[in-house]
């Protein structure tokens, strides 16, 4: 030692001659150390003294001493000893190795200067408990822990290509520290990586272990042929015991184990085990750990104020503050060129980027590295070396084992979906037909099973691929009929999926073999083959049919324009009645051949001969006989056959050539976006489209608006499309442009969108990923998936459907309603008019009747009137021919009895009251009444 400083000092320069500092900060620094042998005590006083001569790490001015002390094997006496030894000198950090005997000692170290915030460097303690820093507050380690050597095993599973691992680990804490950061390791990879490591099963034992054959026997059956194993060389000799004696060391498997396995004395032949390069050199983690510090001292001096250390154990009320800044410079620093490699600390103070090599037990249990875990600067991370062909595997082979054992038998599940998946439920003495594959349904609820049947695209599909790929299979429903939704657990935060989705996850199925959408959400927890058929979303509704009204047959013409044509019919009979009325050659009655004569076009003929034109219904009477009203005629003919020539036209096509398809153009139809719009959409919960919307954020409001309309299964939405209660179901393209195929009266509306496929769903790392995509990829080539479409989805309806809409709508009473409701109004209108008829008819008689009466009265009254009046001229006759002489009784009684007979109550007739006698020359002679003889105002004449 003397020697390697006096050569510093003539090389360099006696170390008091260099100026000091400008800052205050101490220059005098004491190192301590507890060390596990005297070599190393020695080579420790070396590096710090020649350190001090390396003016890259030691300003001038400062001066670094030692003091060293042997490790002690009881923890007691090695705290007594750093308080008595080390603090008292003012130790700035203590270098500590691992002892010779026994765990405990480092951990006194660490506890005592802790206390003080004193920074603690180990060299050889690997515990994991040390990385803890609620107990070892000020604890570093230039090796590091255990655990680390999981960041290992991550990288050769990455190199040998394995994705399912079991894990085997002791229970104590560096057993679940590896497995910890493992778990970690292998979740955390780059993202342009695919392989993800997944552990199919975690075997954790009690330290000490007499028999393992029990645990074994519960991998034994596993896919995994992968085993990771963290044990003492205790335990590792009883496991590998075992393993031998099941035959679980031979050729299929593999086996990959710490550093303290690797110890066994009856490791097998064929294991891959890991060795920490410069684990055993103390003095190199020596000199890395000096310098390490020197350097932090270094820097921390040019910003900080350095005070004095802690002078002795006895003080403990104060907290060295310095101690805290340092721990933390020395955490921060990175030695690039370190005895053992790059050295640098994460935030817990262990040792990263430490560097192993690769090592396989081969015959005659040597162990010969295969491989090195280094530090590439050229990256600047580290990395994987290999030599796969000097690598003997378990059974003597030289080919790497595949790492997992195929099961060729598989449990599917599927659910029903149209029309890929039709189920058919059993009756007690049924079985499935042919064409039809068992799949029970299992009722977990209920502890029952219903016995289903299952046809349809998947399930052709199945059948063809356990042919191609060599499997057999057993087939079930999904228990709860979901594709599966990742949701909270018993109102937790922890999320699971269900359905189907989480019957694969928790690993209760082998394949799902559905519509099954690829989306991030799933592909997160498991693995999909290549789409088997391609599609997207779009929107399915009921096709918007014409409203037929029962004045449908009215929709040719506007208003306007049927106000206009009733007007036309009427000032067109007026004018034509005004034409013929005053035309000198349409008024007058013209005779006919057969002597009648024709009366002159009234106003009514007129109104009817307007309306027959235009009705073309034949015009029989009452026609314009004027040369003037038959041109208007003949123009009126003209007119009423254009127009009914266009309303014709007109009518055809609204109420056969026109087929309105959909109401809405798409998704970004402003009717579906507009959350005050009443429009009701929907999908079905939990399913992929759901995802979807959650995923898209211009979408949002519209998902909040369908989130409550949406529907259990796509079934029950798409039985309310078709009764109209629900206007839009959004879906997978594939079944609704199947359902539109089956029903003329659905149509999918504008284009897709959020494109994806459906995709077979298999386990993480699954072992028939490959083989089911290579197959799917095939089918595609050949044709297969062609014609599975033709044969369920397509099923030649389409054809039907775009035939269906070509030709004419046949019309029904529903279209001409109003028509018949016109002619049942007329009828009706007749009828009321009729009975209108009858009654005033009726009325007038009655009414003539009572005039009749009352003209019959009046004339009887006059006649007796009359009587009375002739009776008293005939008295007054007499008398003057009784004063004239005449005594003849018989003669007067003659003229008499023939005047009463002639005079007496005859019955007046209507109309006899008009006639009326003229007065002669003689005022004195009377009028004679009509009913007397024209002779009788001559009879007494006669007589006289």
């Amino acid at each position: 030692m003397l020697l390697l400083a006096f050569s510093a000092w003539i090389l360099l320069g006696p170390p008091t001659v260099q100026a000091q500092w400008s800052t205050p900060n101490p220059s005098v620094f004491n190192i301590g150390g507890v060390l596990s042998n005297n070599s190393s005590e020695n080579y420790f006083k070396e590096t710090i003294a020649y350190l001090n001569y390396n003016t890259q790490y030691v300003p001038k001015g400062v001066t670094y001493y030692d003091i060293a002390i042997p490790m002690d094997p009881n923890p007691i006496r090695t705290a007594l000893n750093v308080c008595k030894y080390l603090i008292s000198e003012r130790v700035y950090a203590v270098v500590v190795s691992h002892p010779l005997t026994g765990d405990l000692s480092p951990a006194a170290v660490s506890y005592t200067s802790g206390f003080y915030h004193i920074p603690v460097i180990g060299i050889s303690s690997r515990d994991s408990a040390f990385s803890d820093k609620n107990i070892h507050v000020s604890f570093l380690r230039t090796v590091p822990p255990y655990s680390h050597q999981a960041d290992v095993w991550v990288e050769m599973l990455k190199h040998f290509n394995y994705k399912k691992v079991i894990f085997i680990h002791s229970s104590d804490t560096d057993g679940r520290a590896i497995l910890g950061r493992f778990q970690t390791t292998s979740q955390s990879l780059e993202d342009d990586i695919e392989i993800k490591v997944q552990v199919e099963s975690i075997i954790e034992f009690e330290p000490g272990v007499e028999n393992f054959a029990e645990q074994l026997n519960e991998i034994k059956n596993a896919q995994a042929r992968v085993y990771l194993m963290y044990a003492s060389k205790t335990d590792a000799k009883v496991i590998f015991r075992d393993a031998a004696t099941m035959n679980m060391t031979d050729a299929g498997y593999a086996w990959i184990v710490t550093e303290q396995a690797l110890e066994a004395e009856n490791a097998p032949e064929g294991i891959l085990g890991l060795r920490l390069v410069n684990a055993t050199n103390e003095k190199a983690h020596i000199r890395d750990s000096i310098y390490v510090l020197a350097s932090a001292l270094r820097d921390m001096s040019q910003t900080e104020e350095i005070t004095e250390a802690p002078k002795d154990c006895d003080n403990s009320g104060s907290i060295w503050k310095t101690g805290k800044e340092l721990f933390g410079y020395i955490k921060r620093q990175v030695l690039l060129n370190g005895e053992t490699g790059k050295v640098a600390f994460d935030d817990q103070g262990d040792r990263i980027h430490a560097e192993y090599n690769i090592v396989n037990v081969q015959r005659r249990r040597k162990q010969n590295p295969v491989g090195k875990y280094f530090f590439n600067k050229e990256t600047d991370k580290m990395g994987l070396s290999v030599d796969e062909k000097s690598i003997v595997w378990p059974g003597r082979l030289q080919t790497k084992p595949e790492g997992f054992m195929i099961p060729t038998h598989l449990k599917v599940l599927t659910i029903e979906e149209k029309p890929f998946v039709y189920t058919r439920k059993l009756g007690e003495l049924e079985e499935c037909l042919p064409d039809e594959i068992p799949c029970p349904l299992f009722n977990a609820t209920q502890d029952e099973t219903g016995k289903y049947c299952c046809k349809g695209f998947c399930m052709d599909l199945l059948k063809e691929l356990s042919k191609k790929i060599n499997f057999t299979y057993s087939l079930a429903l999904s228990p709860d009929g979901q594709f599966g939704n990742y949701v909270p657990k018993n109102s937790s935060n922890k999320k699971e999926w269900t359905g189907l989705i989480g019957e694969l996850v928790m690993e209760r199925a082998d394949m799902i073999v559905a519509p099954l959408t690829i989306n991030p959400e799933r592909a997160e927890f498991i693995e999909f083959s290549k789409p088997f058929k391609y599609q997207g979303i779009t929107i399915l509704e009921k096709k918007p049919s014409r409203s037929s009204t029962l004045v449908s047959f009215l929709q040719p013409f506007s208003n306007t324009l049927w106000i206009l044509v009733m007007v036309s019919v009427h000032v067109v009979a007026l004018v034509l009645y005004l034409l013929d009325r005053f035309s000198p050659f349409g008024r007058f009655k013209l005779a006919n051949t057969d002597g009648t004569e024709e009366d002159a076009l009234n106003l009514s003929s007129a109104i009817w001969f307007a309306w027959g034109v235009l009705l073309n219904s034949g015009i029989g009477e009452g026609t314009p006989r004027s040369f003037s009203a038959r041109v208007l005629g003949m123009v009126w003919a003209g007119f009423a056959m254009i127009i009914v020539a266009s309303y014709t036209a007109n009518l055809a096509a609204f109420l056969v050539l026109e087929r309105p398809k959909t109401k809405l153009t798409g998704i970004n139809d402003a009717r579906l976006r507009n959350t005050m719009e009443n429009l009701t959409c929907a999908t079905v919960k939990g399913s992929a489209v759901d995802m979807y919307f959650r995923r898209q954020v211009e979408l949002s409001n519209m998902y909040r608006t369908m989130e409550s309309n949406n529907y259990a299964t796509a079934e029950e939405a798409i039985t309310d499309v078709k009764h109209g209660k629900l206007m839009a179901f959004i879906w997978d393209s594939s079944r609704l442009e199947f359902e539109a195929a089956q029903d003329c009266e659905l149509v999918t509306a504008g284009e897709l969108f959020g494109r994806s496929g459906y995709g077979i769903g298999l386990q993480k790392s699954s072992p028939w990923s490959d083989d089911v995509t290579l197959a799917i990829l095939d089918f595609h080539e050949s044709g297969f998936m062609e014609s599975l479409d033709n044969k369920w989805i397509l099923q030649g309806n389409l054809q039907q459907c775009e035939q269906f809409e070509k030709t004419p709508n046949t019309l029904g009473l529903k279209n001409m309603a109003g028509v018949f409701f016109l002619v049942a109004v007329g009828i009706a209108g007749g009828i009321i008019l009729i009975v209108i008829e009858m009654a005033y008819k009726k009325h007038q008689i009655k009414k003539q009747k009572r005039l009749d009466l009352a003209r019959h009265a009046a004339d009887k009254w006059r006649g007796a009137v009359e009587k009375r009046k002739n009776l008293r001229q005939s008295l007054a006759t007499q008398r003057r021919i009784k004063s004239n002489g005449v005594n003849d009784p018989t003669t007067i009684s003659l003229v008499v009895d023939k005047y009463q007979r002639i005079g007496g109550p005859e019955r007046a007739w209507p109309g006899d009251s008009d006639i009326r006698y003229r007065r002669g020359d003689d005022a004195g002679v009377q009028p004679v009444p009509r009913y007397l003889p024209a002779y009788t105002p001559d009879v007494s004449h006669l007589v006289v």
